[in-house]
């Protein structure tokens, strides 16, 4: 049996073919949609069905996809104290693939509710207290929910991610379901103090964005596309690269995904020494774990890509840097454009190596003072992901990736020795989707990753 995996992206749709063995026989990408005709909408199954066409995929080929189209999955978290239940929060959602919109703590009052729908969220991550500790904050912000008039897609109701202390979530649910919001309950993504427990949270997101949010964005007309799609995307590639991460005999991971409108970084760590065996922070850190920088894009956000460099004072020994900014604000203005002149390819470049840079240094510097740095410095792998890599040469990959190992005044632990390398073949996606059904299967395309 052939095995199709997809990948429905905002701009582009990508997949691989897969034979049984774990061989990829073809890889391809489209744009997702075609141009609208008369009044004939954009179908996301358009790009679909071109890219089967590309692939040459068998009409009885298994199909597992993940999405990121429509602006991917928005999430809102409402917690208790900003350093502690609300942080653990924000850090399970970007882990469970979401981009996180809106962050509440405290009491929510009317201001912080209209925040939490002003940033028109997909879904509502409801954290608080620790097991046996206070619930007062909690059923207040069940209650703020329950009466809001925060909307989903088409007509559909916010679904509520309840992961906050179990002691007081019968009454929260009860609350909930009252004002007629959907809960999906998770366990309590912070037990106690110290300790974080991101992955029955995490199944509750990708659960209620399966049931919730994937047939609401009207991304197309045929039933075909919800039945596909099993993840988000962010989701499934950092299942990918926990998968590669083992693969490697254990060896720690570290992924840089430069797309058009973000950057996206992941990270699998296995601690060693005192990272191990200590809870030194509040919260304590996410060895599996995603981090997105909204603000550095290729694309949409290539001016502001400048704008982190200065603040992180790497813009120096930029080359032209006057050249620079004229060419990362012409791409903002038109997003879809390619580098079509060797120049235009050169700032491309440097625009890439400058968006990594910020976004892992980032990553790896610890999220409050008083908490630890990411101990990065036993990586042993450094993937870079995106199309300004894969449709580059080995010495514009060099350029980028290099600038991220060879970062020793950033402020964060460099990987001490670590291999660099392209996910040419765009497969982390598919290598994602398949640990679920295949672990087997995924590690050998996994290996194939080189």
């Amino acid at each position: 049996m052939t095995i199709l995996t997809v990948d429905f992206g905002s701009t582009f749709t990508k997949g691989a073919l897969v034979a049984d063995d774990g061989t990829v026989l073809r890889t391809a990408s489209t744009p997702t949609t075609g141009p609208q005709t008369g009044d004939r909408r954009s179908d996301i199954l358009d790009g679909y069905r071109v890219l089967r066409d590309l692939l040459a995929a068998p009409s009885d080929a298994r199909v597992h996809a993940c999405s990121s189209a429509g602006g991917g999955l928005r999430l809102a978290v409402v917690g208790y104290e900003r350093t502690v239940t609300a942080e653990a929060g924000h850090r399970v959602g970007l882990s469970a693939g979401a981009k996180v919109v809106q962050v509440a703590h405290g009491p929510l009052t009317a201001t912080d509710v209209a925040r939490v729908r002003a940033a028109r969220p997909d879904i509502i991550l409801l954290v608080g207290g620790t097991d046996g500790g206070n619930a007062n904050v909690l059923l207040h912000n069940a209650a703020r929910l329950a009466k809001a008039a925060i909307g989903g897609h088409a007509t559909r109701a916010v679904p509520i991610v309840l992961a906050g202390n179990r002691d007081a979530r019968s009454d929260a649910t009860s609350v909930l379901e009252t004002g007629g919001r959907p809960v999906i309950h998770a366990d309590n993504v912070l037990p106690e103090i110290g300790v974080i427990a991101p992955e029955s949270a995490r199944r509750a997101i990708r659960e209620a964005f399966l049931r919730h949010v994937i047939g609401g964005k009207g991304l197309s007309r045929d039933a075909a596309f919800g039945r596909m799609v099993e993840a988000a995307t962010p989701d499934a590639v950092l299942r990918g690269v926990e998968v590669v991460a083992d693969v490697r005999a254990g060896g720690d991971v570290l992924v840089v995904d430069i797309g058009g409108a973000t950057t996206d970084v992941y990270s699998v760590i296995t601690p060693e020494g005192e990272d191990a065996t200590l809870h030194k922070d509040v919260v304590a850190p996410l060895w599996h774990a995603r981090t997105v920088e909204g603000d550095l894009g290729m694309r949409w956000n290539a001016d502001h890509v400048i704008e982190a460099a200065a603040s992180e004072h790497v813009l120096g020994g930029v080359r032209d840097a006057d050249a620079l900014r004229s060419y990362a604000a012409d791409v903002h203005e038109r997003p879809g454009s390619l580098p079509s002149t060797d120049v235009e390819r050169r700032l491309d470049l440097e625009l890439a190596r400058l968006a990594a840079l910020v976004a892992v240094r980032r990553h790896a510097r610890p999220a409050q003072p008083t908490e630890s740095p990411r101990p990065l410095a036993n990586v042993t792998t450094l993937i870079g992901s995106g199309g300004v890599l894969r449709h580059t040469d080995d010495a514009g990959r060099g350029l980028v990736l290099g600038a991220v190992l060879g970062d020793h005044a950033g402020g964060w632990k460099v990987p001490r020795s670590a291999r660099a390398l392209v996910d040419t073949g765009y497969l982390l996606h598919a290598v994602g989707l398949l640990a679920t059904h295949d672990q087997a299967l995924a590690r050998v395309i996994a290996s194939q990753i080189s």
